[in-house]
């Protein structure tokens, strides 16, 4: 089989002639520090791995839009660990909302989210720039490029994150949307509500441009069950993902979800939700709680998976020795296929030995 065969196999739940793998995509960071500063093509290609490359279409806005919704930034310093942060003022006609951004080498993160009140969603959902067309010139280019070595996947327009809770938690913080989903459902869903409106628009623009995507990815770690309960998910994430599920199936695209934390108890509200498959599997080694085998007993006949390598005990912290011994362990769990192995999270450290010995062992684990 070509990479291309392998994983579209494995998208299909189906059993390839050997475990396809790749990596929660790279991190800027690790290539210019660990790998010379090529791009994800080369990564992949010097390690000999199935490519799974993250690209996506370019949104296009109306100048109004983007003329309703003007920020500016203050510099706030650098502290002494090389943290820089900043403080963004958004001027929309109906007001000003703020929020601050912090940043380093490796990554980015809010310290104040945009909305703190009912009142801030209101000036969110009137002026927030929505896509009206898509552009997927960039996004042809990477398939062209990719050929038969592996699959395109992304993600549709989305704030934050593609999921509408996951979105949520990125506008008001994650602690304060629990509290909110707690103390104001109603609102809540009014949020999600119309949220989920411009997000199935943006996914049926994508359909209509027939954007080469293999995969598309949506829900986040806010719906994980390391961070809500069952009933919280049922009630704040269901409704909505299956709706971007009902969009993404209607316009032609394999979907998996993806909880970047604990799923053992989300598994049947995944397969209810209607998406294909479920990613990113992280085992308790990492401060999640998948056993892949445990999944794949019990929803593994209706959803493929991605993930469940750790990547800190693997990439970074490992041997090659102790990653061949990881990735076969994983490729038992699923003895039927409809797997894609590949580190549980991004990573930025780490010997490119021990990747190369992931790509190794890969090949090693045939069906």
């Amino acid at each position: 089989m070509t990479s291309r065969e392998r994983m579209l196999t494995a998208l299909e739940n189906g059993r390839p002639d050997r475990l396809p793998g790749q990596v929660h995509s790279w991190m800027r960071y690790y290539l210019q520090n660990f790998l010379g500063g090529c791009d994800q093509f080369e990564a992949y290609e010097r390690f000999g791995l199935d490519m799974a490359i993250y690209s996506g279409p370019s949104w296009i806005y109306s100048d109004r839009d983007l003329a309703n919704w003007q920020e500016s930034d203050t510099f706030l310093g650098t502290d002494e660990t090389g943290a820089s942060s900043k403080r963004c003022v958004v001027t929309t006609p109906g007001g000003e909302l703020t929020y601050t951004v912090g940043w380093n080498d490796i990554t980015s993160w809010h310290t104040e989210p945009i909305i703190k009140t009912p009142a801030d969603f209101e000036l969110w959902d009137r002026y927030y720039p929505v896509p009206v067309g898509v552009d997927c010139t960039q996004l042809r280019r990477d398939r062209d490029r990719l050929g038969d070595r592996g699959i395109v996947r992304g993600i549709s327009w989305c704030y934050g994150q593609p999921g509408p809770w996951q979105s949520f938690c990125f506008m008001v913080g994650t602690q304060e949307a629990i509290l909110f989903a707690i103390d104001d459902p109603e609102w809540v869903h009014h949020v999600l509500e119309r949220y989920t409106q411009k997000t199935v628009r943006c996914i049926e623009m994508m359909g209509e441009a027939k954007a080469p995507l293999d995969l598309v990815e949506i829900g986040g770690g806010a719906g994980s069950n390391t961070v809500i309960s069952p009933a919280m998910h049922r009630e704040f994430c269901l409704p909505y993902d299956r709706r971007q599920v009902d969009a993404l199936h209607a316009a032609g695209y394999k979907v998996v979800y993806h909880l970047c934390g604990g799923l053992m108890q989300m598994l049947d509200l995944v397969v209810e939700n209607g998406s294909d498959g479920l990613e990113t599997m992280t085992p308790p080694s990492m401060g999640a709680d998948c056993d892949l085998a445990e999944a794949n007993r019990r929803v593994g006949d209706r959803l493929f998976f991605v993930g469940g390598f750790d990547q800190n005990q693997g990439f970074e912290n490992g041997t090659p020795e102790s990653v061949r011994e990881q990735v076969f362990r994983l490729h038992t769990c699923c003895p039927d296929g409809g797997y894609i192995c590949s580190p549980s999270d991004h990573f930025f450290t780490g010997d490119p030995a021990n990747i190369q010995a992931f790509a190794d062992a890969l090949k090693e684990c045939v069906y």
